[in-house]
């Protein structure tokens, strides 16, 4: 295989950062791009100056011409045409929130076992250096025992008729949309899932939960605290406090380096200092691990394993918000 042909499976809008991240790598190609409308698939086509329109996503499913989809559907939709791309014989990459139930998981992982095929979840922020960074210094021990975690990701959302992350049939709510990011940050420090989850929403007249805040419990006394919300200023930050220091992270899951991204070590005994991070397309780094698994046969940086733990500790912070009840994992 000299190169991935790449097939976009919608149009939405977060398909444009792929767009990009695919054209700048030499060992991908977008190829085509698929809508339940034909002339809605051509218009986008032609606006990004790719080459092939589907008007239904089993036609572009079932063509030769692709190798590799990514799928950015609402959040309900992620189990149903991941599973069909994989039984099409389609490697797949699947936007987060990789599906909004466990059993739903299982069956995504046990199609892409029985096709054979890469199947990832979409978290660009784990390929970014400044996640790397934090990584090294967890797991050299620089920070002494990790205590706590701290992470918050919310944005005020506007233009509010119609958005999908605000239907509930769609699988929309904040937990799913930006609350993600810090459960899997949490277990990427963690190595591993909570013993148990807490949950307080606040449900809008959507329907869908607009705030969350959560309590992440782990052996030993290890904890974090997240939250989330459409209807507070854009805030991404995460806080990691261990026996020896402490880290602080300035815009941890945009994939936008529009400005500087900071990691802040402080000493137990000493004063702050700031870190260096070399910039980079965390949407480009992620393209190319899925290149390596595609082509070479490497795992991809985040494992089904983990991204099945990131689903199970959602679902378990639903069930908490829903019965006032600490939940154990």
């Amino acid at each position: 295989m000299k190169n991935v042909r790449w097939g976009l499976l919608s149009t939405a809008r977060i398909n444009r950062r792929l767009i990009s991240a695919i054209r700048a790598t030499r060992r991908g190609k977008l190829a085509a791009v698929a809508s339940r409308e034909i002339e809605k698939a051509r218009v986008y086509a032609a606006e990004w100056d790719i080459l092939l329109a589907f008007g239904s996503y089993e036609e572009m499913l079932a063509s030769d011409e692709i190798d590799a989809v990514y799928i950015s559907l609402p959040n309900s939709m992620h189990a149903e045409w991941t599973i069909k791309a994989l039984e099409a014989g389609k490697h797949v990459l699947c936007e987060k929130p990789f599906a909004t139930s466990v059993e739903e998981a299982d069956q995504m992982i046990a199609a892409s076992r029985s096709a054979g095929k890469v199947l990832a979840e979409g978290f660009m922020y784990r390929h970014n250096p400044q996640t790397k960074l934090v990584g090294e210094w967890v797991k050299g021990g620089r920070l002494g025992e990790i205590t706590l975690v701290r992470g918050i990701f919310s944005f005020y959302m506007q233009n509010r008729p119609g958005n999908v992350r605000l239907m509930p049939n769609l699988g929309g709510g904040a937990l799913w949309d930006v609350g993600v990011y810090p459960i899997s940050f949490v277990q990427f420090i963690f190595d591993g899932p909570p013993e148990s989850a807490a949950c307080q929403t606040h449900i809008g007249l959507t329907g869908v939960d607009e705030t969350f805040s959560g309590l992440l419990s782990y052996s030993g006394g290890r904890s974090a605290v997240i939250s989330g919300s459409f209807e507070m200023p854009r805030i991404s930050e995460i806080e990691i406090h261990g026996t020896m220091g402490s880290l602080y992270l300035n815009r941890p899951f945009t994939g936008i380096e529009d400005r500087e991204r900071e990691v802040i070590f402080t000493p137990v005994d000493g004063k702050p200092e700031k870190l260096r991070v070399p910039k980079m397309d965390s949407y480009q780094a992620e393209v190319e691990d899925m290149h390596d698994a595609i082509m070479l046969g490497k795992p991809p940086l985040i494992s089904l394993e983990e991204t099945r733990n990131h689903v199970r500790t959602a679902c378990a912070m639903y069930e908490s918000a829903r019965s006032g009840q600490t939940i154990r994992l």
